[in-house]
């Protein structure tokens, strides 16, 4: 595995240039460009907030507004980076055929888009997170609150397990795909049902002691959205175990694609 990462990094330059050339191709002639990867968490957690604020009640949609955010957005980097990684072979299967390349860099092309809309979708969350905790509604005063910003160097370690963690999921979902075409579908409905299933719009804490505690147990990427809201809300640390998960997590998920890169690199030329 280290001489195929040794590989993927003598060929940056190929694979830097295969994420602008997708950059410049999804946003030609777009009047907002790259703006428009910001604008699905930011207005997916506008239409959320209206409607569940009048269940939580008014005063509280400050609060839900700031625990929903940062949530989205690791959610959407997840999802997007698996959801699209299903295709990567696929759709580079002319360099393939043509160029013995490593494998690797074709996930790695597409987690590399849905990275540089993370890390931008990241940016302008932790400004409105910082407003949305600043905003007093009971007066309607204004309150700077730095600590989204402070702590942000809590967070940037952890973007560094996300990034490993999509680049993983994103090629077990491209050789996956590459033997069973359906996978892409099957991932996008799992994904729909993981989103409910996963503490996204409500926390964790209010299935403590319920019949469906266990999902919030067993859910891993519940650990991530815990080690990106923790810091950013309450400004603090996460527990030390949290992050020992995480990693665990990630060394886990990366450990498979490394196993299926080894073993499917020389046959899945014969299912493209």
């Amino acid at each position: 595995m280290l001489h195929h990462l040794k590989a993927i990094w003598l060929f940056r330059y190929f694979w830097l240039s295969l994420v602008r050339m997708d950059l410049r191709t999804r946003y030609r002639r777009s009047v907002l460009g790259i703006g428009w990867s910001v604008l699905n968490p930011v207005l997916m957690s506008v239409v959320l907030v209206l409607g569940f604020g009048q269940i939580l009640g008014m005063e509280r949609w400050t609060e839900f507004g700031a625990f929903l955010l940062p949530s989205l957005c690791v959610w959407d980097y997840i999802r997007g980076s698996t959801t699209s990684g299903c295709l990567a072979l696929m759709h580079n299967e002319a360099y393939i055929r043509q160029c013995p390349l490593p494998y690797g860099i074709y996930p790695l092309r597409t987690v590399m888009g849905t990275t540089i809309h993370f890390l931008l979708s990241l940016f302008v969350i932790v400004i409105l997170v910082m407003i949305l905790k600043s905003l007093n509604t009971e007066n309607w005063s204004f309150t700077l609150d730095p600590t989204p910003v402070r702590m942000l160097w809590a967070i940037l370690p952890v973007t560094v397990l996300l990034f490993v963690l999509c680049w993983s999921l994103a090629t077990i979902a491209a050789f996956t795909n590459a033997y069973f075409h359906d996978t892409q579908h099957l991932v996008e409905v799992a994904c729909q049902l993981l989103f409910f299933l996963t503490p996204i719009m409500y926390p964790p804490d209010r299935l403590v002691g319920s019949k469906m505690e266990w999902m919030v147990a067993m859910n891993p990427i519940n650990t991530f959205l815990e080690l990106v809201r923790v810091p950013m809300i309450k400004g603090e640390l996460p527990p030390t175990d949290l992050y020992l998960q995480a990693v665990g997590i990630t060394v886990v998920v990366f450990g498979i694609a490394a196993a299926m890169l080894g073993w499917l690199q020389k046959k899945v030329i014969f299912q493209l």
